[in-house]
This record gives C-alpha cells, structure tokens and sequence, in this order.
C-alpha cells in the first residue's frame, strides 16, 4: 500500500507541473479551473501500471517469485486501483453540478456492491461449473458477459469509470475454478479481435505531423518525468518498508510500464475535454517508450538468470503449443485439477 500510494503521488505531482508550465505558459498565478483539472489529469495518466509487461519479464529471468517480484505484483493492483478512482474523482470534477461528496460516497457505494455481488457470483460461478462442465464453452460466455455487465452498472449507476468494472471482474472471475480455461480463450479473443480495435482507435487519434518544436520538447520531458516519477515515487516506498537499495530501484523499475492502462484513461479524459488532442500524442508516444524500456531496465536491475541444469524442464507455454496440444493440456487440467 505504501508502494502504491507513493507510485500515485509523485507522478501526479510532477504530471501537474510539467503540464502546468506548458497549459500554461509557465504563469502558475492566473489559471483557471479547467486548466487545473487538465493539468491534473495528466498526473493521472501518469499513475497507471500495466504490470502484464513486467510480469512477463520477470517470468523470463526467473525473478518473479523474489521478495521485489511480489512487491510489484502487490503494489501495481492497489496502484491501478487508486488511479481508477482518481480518474473517477477528477472526470467528476468536470461536471461543475457534480458533488464531489455525492462522487465519493457512489465510490464507496460501487465497491461495497461489488464485494457483495462478487461473493454471490463466485458461488454461483463455481456451482454452474460443477453441474455443467462438459461443455467449457459455457464458462467464457458466462465470464465475458459478467465483465460487460459489471462495466456497465460502474458506469451507468455509479458514475464510476467503466475499467473499473472490468478490473474488478477480472479479479472475482482469476478465483474461479476454470481460471486456466477462461484465460487460454480470452487470449486468443484478445489478440484477434478486442486488441486490435482498441489500439487502431488509438491510433487513428494521433496527429504526429502537427507535433511542433514545443510538443516534441513537451513529449520528451512527459517520457523522462514517466520513467523517473515511478523510480523516485515506488522505490522510496520500498526504501520506507526496508527493503535494500537494490531491491527499491528493482521495484520502482517494474513499476514503470504504463500500457494499455494509461491509453484507456487518456482515452476517457479525451472524450470528456480533459485533455486536448494535441496532447494525445504524447501521451502515446509516452506509453510506447517506457512499454519498451521496462524489460530492459529491469533486466540490467536484476541481472541476468543463471540456469540450474538440475532444474526441471519447463512446460510449453499455452500460447506456443499447437491446437492439439493446447486441447489435450486443457482437457487433463480439467480433469485432474477440479474432481
């Protein structure tokens, strides 16, 4: 918690004033207030953790299971989290009719319901896989529907930012019993067809010839004040919970990737006039730099994995096997995992 509240506040500190000197030519004494929220919905941006890129790093040399490898695992979810109900919070305050009181207390609201909720459809979940588990295709349906109905009540009853209603049955639906399957599929769902989409709507969005001198200069500094913010922010939150300066940079490191997190909340700010369409390439350009560097950062942090030739043989990840293999792979799982 420590990690991830301090992985919030310095992006958002130095997000504010970075795009408080460009929105604002530098004059922090006259600004209004949809310039205040603009410059803070760029810290915002900035608080996001896409950890999927970081996990998968720490997979490959082996570092996943250390003492930093399950900080940044623990830390990226609280932070996502916070920077959801901050995107909440700052979307809210756009509205000028909006009580801010009124947005805090549906936050509450939305997480009480979706414990109690969730809870029932883990039950239930779990039941509809025992008394029907010959036909598996049921549970991705089940799970797929589940994560658009929860998008929907966040956003349409309690004006809180529909991601968070995926994100929050994304972690009920990981506690279910067909978790593996329900995964293998979304996967192949995901970079067929939902992917694609989202990162061409992206795209079509960027303007890079109308990037000027100051934009390329404002997209530079918002790269650096990415990488830095989380180092400084999450590794001083290691460094208060004892961990040694080694194992601090490694977490503040793994923090660094933004993703696909940081595009979906730019993506909202855009639409509701929080930031403006020159700023959009940046923040892509942003997101695409540090997507990039992360694994290498964190390697040079880590070091390279030594190779135990007693270890044993690893399996053939899911998405490298054949159909066959992946079907067979399954099919004993289901079998031998869930009697």
């Amino acid at each position: 918690m420590i990690i991830a509240c301090l992985g919030v506040i310095v992006p958002i500190i130095l997000g504010f004033g970075l795009m408080a000197f460009f929105n604002n030519s530098g004059n922090f004494t006259l600004i209004s207030q949809k310039e205040l929220l603009q410059n803070i919905f760029i810290g915002v941006i900035l608080t996001a953790t896409s950890v999927s890129i970081t996990v998968e790093t720490l997979k490959e040399i082996g570092k996943l299971n250390t003492k930093a490898g399950n900080a940044i695992l623990g830390a990226a979810i609280i932070d996502d989290i916070l920077g959801i109900i901050a995107l909440t919070v700052i979307t809210s305050l756009a509205d000028p009719t909006v009580n801010i009181l009124l947005v805090l207390g549906k936050i509450v609201a939305f997480f009480a319901v979706c414990g109690l909720f969730g809870y029932l459809f883990y039950k239930f979940f779990n039941w509809y896989c025992s008394r029907y588990s010959k036909d598996m295709r049921r549970f991705v349906i089940l799970a797929f529907v589940f994560c658009l109905l929860l998008s929907f009540c966040a956003e349409e009853f309690f004006g809180v930012a529909d991601i968070t209603g995926a994100f929050i049955a994304g972690l009920i639906i990981s506690n279910t019993q067909r978790t593996k399957y329900i995964m293998s599929r979304f996967e192949t769902l995901s970079y067929i067809l939902l992917s694609p989409i989202f990162f061409a709507s992206i795209g079509i969005k960027v303007t890079l010839p109308n990037m000027t001198g100051t934009i390329i200069l404002f997209t530079v500094l918002l790269t650096i004040i990415a990488i830095v913010s989380k180092i400084i922010g999450c590794g001083l939150g290691a460094k208060l919970c004892k961990f040694t300066n080694r194992e601090s940079i490694q977490v503040g490191t793994g923090m660094i990737s933004r993703g696909e997190v940081a595009l979906i909340v730019a993506n909202k700010g855009a639409a509701l006039g929080l930031m403006s369409s020159t700023f959009f390439g940046p923040v892509v350009i942003m997101v695409v730099v540090t997507t990039i560097v992360t694994p290498i950062l964190l390697k040079i942090t880590f070091g390279r994995r030594k190779k135990d030739p007693n270890a044993p043989k690893e399996k053939t990840p899911f998405w490298r096997r054949t159909p066959v293999q992946s079907e067979l792979s399954l099919d004993l799982e289901n079998r031998e995992g869930y009697k």
